[in-house]
């Protein structure tokens, strides 16, 4: 080989900085994206999503919980510069971002806030599940265009009473009339020696499919006193599984390098999570 030939060979594959670095050695990072369905006539909101955090750590997943609930904090004031400065360290699988409002803010002139996607993986590339907590119209409104052609099934949950239920319900209609997501899963938090979730399960499993054409894919009671520490049945975590398989992918794009590449930032623990 020429000198020329050599010096052109190694200039095409010496990285051009340390993000294209990282770019090589992780060349198919992929984030998932799982709408959870905020139900503000539901108290257990909170443990729904603990309980899926501890499902998704026992995966060996990290995993930041997008808070855009009706219950939920804003965001702090620099996040509005910076979304990664809106999350919150609670353990080292699990991060929080307070996030009322936020999809609003991303919204363009077609009424959609898909940029919220890119904007939320690239402030958090090294987490492998993103759990976006908010009404399904702003489900719709940050995942439904991203989500066409795709298997995206959300979650919702309910409790015992009328006013969960008919939310609940109210929330199929609208993912179903406006994205077109075709099935769900329901989680109904009432305790272990309940008998109205298998009731309300079928109730509400009926409407969707006789009124909306929707399938109630999966159902689970959970008790939602049990305590934090517990782990997640294994029923629980054949749920969470799922979840995960019909999560909406998004492969990281070049500026969620630069975010590795921050002060204090950390290499992702994986290049290939375990559902990658």
């Amino acid at each position: 080989m020429t000198s020329s030939a050599r010096s052109s060979s190694s200039s095409t594959s010496r990285p051009v900085d340390q993000a294209h670095g990282l770019r090589q050695m992780f060349p198919s990072r992929v984030v998932r994206f799982i709408p959870i369905v905020s139900n503000p006539q539901v108290m257990f909101g909170g443990v729904v999503l603990e309980r899926l955090c501890a499902a998704f750590a026992g995966f060996g997943l990290k995993t930041l919980v997008v808070d855009a609930g009706e219950r939920a904090r804003t965001p702090s004031e620099l996040a509005g510069f910076d979304l990664a400065e809106g999350i919150e360290h609670l353990t080292d699988d699990v991060h929080y971002m307070p996030a009322r409002g936020l999809p609003l803010r991303h919204v363009d002139a077609q009424g959609s806030s898909a940029s919220l996607v890119c904007a939320l993986a690239d402030a958090a590339p090294q987490m492998d599940v993103i759990l976006l907590h908010a009404s399904a119209s702003e489900l719709v409104r940050v995942l439904g265009q991203r989500s066409v052609g795709l298997n995206v099934r959300p979650l919702v949950f309910t409790d015992e009473n009328a006013a969960g239920l008919t939310h609940s319900y109210a929330a199929v209609k609208t993912f179903v009339q406006r994205a077109r997501w075709m099935s769900y899963d329901l989680l109904v938090c009432a305790g272990p020696g309940s008998r109205a979730g298998a009731q309300i399960a079928q109730r509400l499993g009926q409407c969707a499919d006789n009124f909306l054409g929707a399938a109630q894919r999966d159902w689970l009671q959970m008790n939602p006193m049990e305590p934090a520490a517990q782990d997640p049945s294994a029923t629980f975590l054949d749920m969470a599984a799922d979840l995960l398989r019909c999560a909406l992918p998004h492969t990281l794009g070049d500026s969620a390098f630069d975010h590795l590449m921050s002060p204090g930032a950390a290499l992702p623990s994986r290049s290939t999570p375990v559902f990658n």
